[in-house]
């Protein structure tokens, strides 16, 4: 009879030290999550402001640039009032290709915190395999 309370007793013991290991993994899983968001945070954020650090310097040489290719289209027989429309035309075409980059690295699917949810999903494999 003391072996079946000794044994009934290890295995309550191996239980609660298995839910006790449980409850640290599962902190630490959460822990890592807030450091992995906060770290994707970051660079949304380093991100976001090289697009508009890229788009506030962009003005200036793109105007310059635009009045030059104007001032050459025109040398070249085109009216003012066409060269124009083309310059913009350009800037138009640049400003889109510049936005679209910009808007990859916000994308939800580049923030999302992989390595945790695999970590996750590893943890929950080995919890059934401890209480298989």
């Amino acid at each position: 009879m003391t072996q079946i309370s000794d044994d009934v007793r290890s295995i309550s013991r191996l239980f609660g030290a298995a839910l006790d290991n449980l409850s640290k993994l599962i902190r630490t899983e959460v822990q890592l999550a807030r450091a992995e968001v906060t770290e994707k945070a970051g660079k949304a954020a380093v991100g976001a402001g090289m697009l508009l650090g890229g788009m506030l310097l962009l003005i200036p040489a793109l105007v310059l640039y635009l009045m030059a290719i104007a001032a050459w289209l025109v040398s070249h027989g085109f009216s003012p009032v066409t060269a124009h429309l083309l310059s913009g035309t350009i800037a138009l075409i640049a400003a889109a290709i510049l936005a679209c980059l910009g808007l990859q690295a916000l994308k939800p699917a580049a923030l999302a915190p992989r390595e945790t949810m695999r970590e996750i999903e590893r943890d929950i494999v080995a919890a059934k395999e401890m209480t298989s």
